[in-house]
């Protein structure tokens, strides 16, 4: 098992850019950090016509990760979820909510969830586990 020090950091172009969703301005704020400290290049997106904003005018996000209750906006991070998952095929999906587990149908083939509160080094390592498979 490698350990995330164990990594080298200074190879930003190995890791994508990860689509951050999050309507919380903290959680926001420490995920960013979190994954900026550990290589990915981060853009922020406070709810999911944002984040569709986002995805629409760059070609280089690699990972979606979104919260699941987004009071602003037109959807959840469910409905991003499946939305992305079947307009952007190629870019995997992390959901994660404090909210209890998805239901059968919540979450698109392929995305991952993670409850919160999540341990940043949780966080890290799903997703260099989905870079690591998408490569």
């Amino acid at each position: 098992m490698t350990h995330s020090q164990d990594l080298p950091q200074d190879l930003p172009q190995d890791l994508p850019v990860v689509l951050l969703v999050e309507d919380d301005g903290l959680l926001l704020m420490e995920a960013a950090d979190t994954l900026a400290d550990a290589g990915f290049t981060v853009v922020e997106a406070s709810h999911a016509d944002k984040a569709l904003t986002v995805l629409e005018n760059r070609d280089d996000v690699g990972v979606l990760m979104t919260d699941v209750d987004m009071p602003r906006g037109s959807m959840d991070g469910f409905a991003l979820a499946r939305l992305v998952a079947h307009r952007w095929p190629a870019i995997p999906v992390l959901v994660v909510s404090g909210m209890g587990t998805p239901g059968p149908h919540d979450m698109p083939d392929g995305a991952r969830f993670i409850p919160k509160p999540y341990e940043p080094s949780t966080l890290v390592r799903t997703l260099r586990a989905f870079v690591h498979r998408a490569a």
